[in-house]
């Protein structure tokens, strides 16, 4: 017998996740004002940014639309229980965990996955991501601190019941309805929202805050609260003097690569973290905390495996100048960084050809694929001749020839994706990065931690331990990178082979631009 039931209707993971965006910063900009006129500054630099470039936005695949919707935020968690949690809630809204970060390399005591969108349709449809941290509490030196932000930690309860029922029912259904899509993101909420209210005594707290700031911070509330929300700037360095003309209290330097007229990776910076009213347990007192901040960034091309390790020569090289020049200025450290990085190449052909960027191809807006086909079979026929002749002298040489089959040519490109490049019949367009860099992140948390210094830790990156308390592998970005410029080769290679079959007698290969 056929089962005629109704299908039930569920709301995809892309609109919860944009509706609790959406829940998110209206509830931060109620909470701390000053993010409000941050977000208001931005806005005017991105206006004035495209007024004068009407361009800005080329090779950026998330619309103009997306421009005011903040890209990123992030919170921090004591337990594994709560981590694990946070991935089955976030599933939920389409999130997934990608990367691992190890900051206590940089003297902040906590490991990091970050849960974002995978793919550009879902960024496209609400690019949202949160930076999650999980505090390392094996860290703390002090056996007794250590103890009492065990206890502490082990008698909270972050999560509404409500939250918790929801994504158990969408875990069981395979999905939300209607109503139960908004009565979730309204059960969430209260986990990111601030609590003045501190189960710990003041004396608690400040022997936690002894250990480290951002001990204090994870331990002594109700809930984790959202730590920052970040909406994306067009322009950086225009919006950090905007910040600074309007009165916000903002960061000296700019987090990661210097300007250039191709930006790579991520850019960030923020204003000073508020002081917030707390009420301590048990009668102790009146205090303030010291840790919410808002913050912008710029996001550019995602680089390969030899770009990242590139940047990383180069920041190192920075980083040295700097360190022996301990009394510089902002602008003198800034000057120096863009020195150095005068070594990595700034344009996009010289990048995509030097494998240093990942690119998703296309044919051009107009081009037809019958045009494209063509054009490549020429190509490749005239790879073929040639390499028949070169076959020839290196048999007339004593040489063994490598047999040509059309495929990956020129580095990983193949011959006939290199015509329609050369011919303007075929795109490269630049993938952004969607990530982090653990350097930044750390300079981040350390700026707004109230002065907070840097404490060295003799500890390894624990990827493992951190993935056994989420209770799931993080996805590796360089991965993600890689197959979404791969899937674009297929892709177009269908489209010419759909109109001309067998014309390309091999599929494109390789993981980078040549």
């Amino acid at each position: 017998m056929t089962d005629l039931s109704p299908v039930p209707a569920f709301v995809a993971p892309d609109v919860i996740r944009s509706r609790f965006a959406a829940a998110m910063s209206r509830l931060y900009r109620a909470e701390v004002p000053l993010y409000g006129r941050l977000v208001d500054v931005v806005a005017e630099v991105n206006a004035a940014t495209l007024r004068a470039d009407a361009q800005a936005l080329d090779g950026v695949p998330l619309a103009q639309a997306q421009l005011d919707v903040e890209r990123h935020g992030a919170i921090r968690v004591g337990t594994a229980q709560e981590l694990a949690t946070l991935r089955r809630i976030f599933a939920v809204m389409g999130l997934q965990p990608v990367g691992y970060y190890d900051l206590s390399v940089a003297g902040v005591p906590v490991h990091s996955t970050a849960f974002r969108p995978v793919g550009a349709a879902a960024l496209q449809a609400s690019p949202l991501r949160l930076f999650t941290s999980l505090l390392r509490l094996e860290l703390i030196d002090d056996a007794q601190t250590r103890a009492l932000a065990e206890r502490t930690l082990a008698r909270r309860r972050i999560f509404t019941p409500e939250a918790l029922a929801l994504t158990a029912r969408c875990e069981q259904a395979g999905g939300l309805s209607e109503s139960d899509a908004e009565a979730f993101v309204q059960a969430v909420l209260p986990t990111f929202a601030w609590q003045r209210q501190a189960p710990v005594t003041q004396d608690d707290y400040r022997r936690l805050a002894a250990a480290h700031r951002l001990v204090a911070d994870v331990v002594c509330f109700a809930g984790p609260h959202i730590n920052h929300l970040t909406p994306r700037t067009l322009d950086i360095d225009a919006a950090q003097s905007a910040m600074q003309a309007a009165g916000l209290p903002a960061k000296a330097e700019i987090e990661g690569p210097p300007r250039r007229r191709v930006p790579i990776l991520l850019r960030q910076t923020s204003f000073a973290a508020v002081s917030e009213p707390v009420s301590f347990a048990a009668g102790s007192g009146e205090g303030t905390h010291t840790a919410r901040f808002g913050e912008i960034e710029q996001r550019g091309l995602a680089l390969t495996p030899a770009g990242r390790a590139l940047y990383d020569r180069l920041l190192d090289e920075a980083r040295a100048r700097n360190a022996a020049a301990p009394g510089a200025t902002a602008e003198a450290r800034a000057a120096t960084l863009a020195a150095v990085f005068a070594d990595f190449p700034d344009d996009l052909q010289t990048l995509r050809q030097a494998g240093l960027g990942w690119f998703r191809y296309g044919l051009r807006p107009g081009v037809t694929a019958q045009a494209a086909a063509v054009a490549a079979v020429a190509a490749t026929v005239t790879t073929a001749e040639a390499a028949a002749a070169g076959c020839r002298d290196r048999e007339d040489a004593g040489t063994a020839a490598t047999p040509v089959d059309g495929g990956a040519q020129a580095g990983s490109v193949p011959a006939w994706l290199q015509a329609l490049l050369a011919a303007g019949l075929a795109e490269a367009r630049p993938i952004v990065y969607e990530d982090f860099l653990p350097v930044s992140a750390a300079g981040i948390f350390r700026s707004n931690l109230a002065g907070e210094p840097v404490l060295q830790y003799d500890v390894q990156a624990a990827q493992a331990a951190f993935e056994q308390a989420l209770g799931a592998p993080v996805a590796d970005p360089m991965a993600l990178y890689a197959a979404e410029q791969q899937d674009s080769l297929a892709h177009l290679h269908a489209a010419l082979q759909a109109v001309m079959p067998d014309a390309l007698r091999a599929a494109p290969r390789g993981t980078h631009a040549g």
